[in-house]
């Protein structure tokens, strides 16, 4: 006789496991502890054999049977449905190995160690928010073209144009992974060259007027945050290194003796050598008296990691700038770029070099840390001297061009 839900749902454990039978090879099996499976007996080339079709109550009678017709058909056409399941699994598990984000995550595993970790965090953020939602657990072999094309119009969409070529980017770099990992056939993003409208390139917001430039010293003077915060705003405008470089700064990298600064550039990966002016150091030493035996010299409310990222921006935000018209942390070394080769006469070759940037010379060197060093230490100082004049009001000379 046929099982009714109701005899189904209220069929009771016994001492020992037992089983109500259904229609076509179908039945129930109950164990002593309560637990309810759903099986199937058929015979295959000759040999009893059973399949399960699921747990009740998670498996109802119905669809139950329909799994029970499923694997007749394919016992109907030759095909064992226990084979046919380890094959289908089998399958399954080898789709999600080589899933987008599967193939996406191994990429970046082996490619992250060498970047900084804003950078490496920027990349799979990306990722994460605006890739894997949509094509994450697709095949990368079976994603198309016009597939990528929707993820990079939903990041448009919102606004962010410079965002969705980045995107573009970023997806291309896993394609070709892809590709060489023998995953994926083709990259099918190099099809959606100027699909997206050109991203319009803006410099970072900076202060290069001598004039505005004084005032925004004297806000620093007068900052009300904390005076780990002061400290690096006053000493941003000094340096002139990448904001990320500058709150990471190590104890450990200061001479503040021989008044130097060494530390290895995030983007380039190679050492760079900033002299400190002798106001950059008595600002230092001033801070050492408070954070001196931490690590980081400007630490942040986790004092074993360092100050945020976004410390220094909401810093100036505070005081009333705005940092996406006015000045950012950024700013600082387009500020120092721009005065010191227009107001102080100093070359571009020694404040490239200040600035850490591949500056190739007639040897074909792209960077010498140690390179014009002697005019970057007395250059390192005049620029000192001349923020202390302008924020005082004092007359800034033009200093002459250093031989």
């Amino acid at each position: 006789m046929a099982l009714t839900d109701v005899g189904v749902r209220n069929a009771k454990p016994k001492d020992k496991l037992y089983r109500l039978f259904d229609e076509r090879g179908m039945y129930l099996e109950i164990s002593a502890a309560g637990g309810k499976w759903w099986r199937l007996k058929y015979r295959f080339g000759g040999k009893e054999k059973r399949l399960s079709l699921g747990v009740y109550p998670d498996v109802g009678l119905k669809e139950a049977r329909d799994r029970r017709d499923a694997a007749r058909k394919l016992l109907a056409n030759g095909v064992d449905p226990s084979i046919e399941r380890k094959v289908q699994k089998a399958a399954t598990v080898e789709r999600s190995a080589n899933s987008f984000e599967a193939v996406a995550r191994e990429w970046f595993a082996r490619q992250s160690p060498g970047w900084a970790t804003t950078h490496a965090d920027k990349i799979m953020g990306r990722l994460e928010k605006d890739v894997f939602p949509w094509l994450g657990g697709r095949a990368i072999a079976e994603i198309k073209a016009p597939d990528v094309l929707a993820v990079l119009r939903r990041v448009e969409a919102r606004g962010a144009l410079d965002t969705a070529h980045r995107v573009h980017q970023n997806c291309g770099q896993v394609f070709r992974y892809a590709v060489a990992t023998g995953r994926a056939e083709r990259d099918v993003s190099a099809d959606l060259r100027g699909a997206l409208p050109a991203a319009r390139h803006t410099h970072f917001a900076s202060v290069t007027e001598p004039r505005e430039v004084a005032g925004l010293l004297r806000a620093f003077d007068g900052f009300q945050g904390t005076f780990v915060v002061q400290c690096a705003l006053r000493l941003a405008p000094l340096f002139f290194v990448r904001p990320g470089e500058l709150r990471t700064a190590e104890w450990a990298q200061f001479d503040l003796e021989k008044a130097q600064w060494r530390y290895t550039v995030s983007k380039t990966k190679t050492e760079h050598l900033v002299p400190l002016a002798t106001q950059a150091v008595a600002i230092l030493r001033e801070l050492e008296a408070l954070t001196g035996q931490r690590k980081y010299v400007f630490p942040g409310r986790d004092v074993k990691k360092p100050m945020s990222g976004a410390a220094i921006n909401a810093a100036l935000r505070r005081m009333g700038f705005d940092t996406k018209t006015e000045i950012t942390g950024h700013g600082f070394r387009a500020m120092a770029r721009t005065i010191l080769h227009e107001q102080l006469r100093f070359p571009s070759e020694v404040i490239e070099h200040q600035l850490a940037h591949k500056v190739s010379d007639a040897l074909g060197t792209a960077y010498n840390r140690t390179r014009f060093i002697d005019d970057r230490v007395v250059m390192m100082q005049k620029w000192a001297d001349y923020l202390d004049k302008l924020k005082t009001g004092t007359d800034v000379l033009r200093i002459a061009t250093i031989s």
